[in-house]
């Protein structure tokens, strides 16, 4: 699924099963929450925390599909082409970082 078809097709579901989308101010609340869990998650799997048995069974996809749902929701309702975006956004990456990685002694 590209991105431009998946902004559609939350939309759809948010018309009809969601009703109507959440104001955008509730929808970054909501998104800080998801990110919330999916740091929950990368500290108990990957980082020096351990899993409380209710947590044990939580699923890292699953959390970061709400998280791009959220996401998508709130570009949705600005007006926003992620996949517009997102080129440009890796178009300037790629002027501003061209050398600076491959520069890092850090990541050698």
């Amino acid at each position: 699924m590209t991105i431009e078809k998946a902004q559609e097709v939350i939309d759809s579901w948010i018309k009809s099963t969601g009703v109507r989308y959440f104001n955008e101010l509730t929808n970054t609340a909501v998104l800080m929450e998801e990110v919330g869990e999916v740091a929950r998650i990368m500290a108990r799997k990957y980082g020096e925390q351990s899993f409380k048995k209710s947590d044990e069974n939580v699923d890292l996809a699953d959390e970061l599909a709400d998280v791009l749902f959220v996401l998508m929701c709130i570009a949705n309702q600005t007006g926003i082409d992620l996949t517009s975006a997102l080129k440009k956004n890796l178009e300037k990456k790629t002027i501003r970082d061209a050398h600076r990685h491959k520069n890092n002694e850090k990541l050698k």
